[in-house]
């Protein structure tokens, strides 16, 4: 029977509810139906989900004014339509702080890091600097948290690709940074300090490059420069705060991890690894987005056979295996 859904997640909607609350606008496209009438067609987002919205031309939320990225508040009916649901709107207009002692809250309408927020950042506090051995480097990586901290906490990894929602930078960063304390227990040989350093700054430049949720688009900075280039500059700001203390034999190898962590040329790395910790932290970076890519596939597309575009092969979810199973 029709259930009236206030302030509820957008994934608990079924066919026939009323459903009323606050949301993320998405898409905004304003069309013409068969008689030449505007109407429009939006796309609402909370952090469970997302439904495709009708504003038809005889309701009254034709005159609300919204834009697109917009945090809005909304009532409509839920129906189904080609086996998809759909809400078609009597009311939506943009929210506001008066809006918050009815339940508003942006932080619950955008997609957040699965994992609690402050556990990761106290993950990544135990990290750094106190895995951290060189003394010089530590006062680097603590000069980089001072300056980059907040930034980092919640900003998301990507635009779209892997970790692309609120704390998926720190998410990428944490898991990047235990992989390559395992790998470097394995091969001695390798900079333990240098990859770890090489994990905190080889993405900063997206703190520039994107910005944050919800309005989770490039900058000009970053259409006309790049992370990449970004956080080499960003490197040597924070080297320069102090005052010598790196050595600029360090601040180049920093600067190299920079640069080759895309591992080749033709996916958008100016250098290519040239080094051994070059090397791992390209493949700790690769892991660690593939995996977040074919988790998000999984939850999305669920099992058997998908082709995902962005890693541009057919993949099999194999419904025995995974999300902790024992073989």
């Amino acid at each position: 029977m029709p259930f009236v859904r206030t302030n509820e997640p957008i994934a608990t909607w079924q066919d026939g509810d009323f459903a009323q609350g606050y949301a993320l606008v998405t898409r905004r496209d304003v069309r013409q139906d068969r008689r030449g009438r505007d109407y429009m067609d939006v796309e609402l987002s909370d952090a469970s989900g997302s439904v495709t919205g009708k504003i038809w031309p005889d309701s009254p939320a034709m005159g609300g004014r919204f834009a697109e990225r917009d945090f809005v508040a909304f009532k409509g009916t839920v129906k189904s339509y080609r086996d998809q649901l759909q809400l078609n709107l009597d009311h939506c207009r943009m929210a506001g702080e008066a809006d918050r002692e009815n339940g508003f809250d942006p932080a619950a309408l955008v997609p957040t890091t699965p994992e609690d927020l402050e556990a990761l950042w106290r993950r990544l506090k135990e990290i750094y600097p106190g895995e951290i051995r060189r003394p010089e480097l530590q006062l680097l990586a603590e000069q980089i948290l001072e300056k980059h901290g907040e930034g980092l906490k919640e900003h998301p990894a990507a635009k779209s690709i892997h970790h692309a929602y609120r704390g998926g930078l720190l998410e990428h960063v944490v898991s990047m940074a235990e992989l390559g304390i395992l790998v470097c227990g394995r091969y001695s040989e390798v900079d333990r300090d240098l990859v770890l350093l090489g994990v905190l700054l080889h993405d900063l430049g997206k703190l520039r490059e994107l910005g944050a949720l919800p309005r989770n688009d490039y900058s000009i900075e970053g259409q006309l420069v790049g992370h990449i280039v970004i956080g080499q500059n960003m490197l040597r700001a924070c080297c320069a705060d102090l005052d010598g203390a790196v050595p600029r034999r360090l601040e180049m190898h920093l600067e190299h991890l920079i640069l080759s962590h895309h591992g080749r040329r033709e996916y958008g790395s100016p250098m290519e690894p040239a080094t051994a910790e070059a090397f791992v932290l390209h493949a700790i970076d690769n892991l660690d987005s593939k995996l977040a890519q074919l988790r998000r596939a999984r939850e999305v597309e669920g099992e058997g056979m998908r082709y995902l575009r962005s890693i541009g092969r057919s993949l099999f979810f194999d419904p025995e295996l995974g999300s902790g199973s024992e073989g």
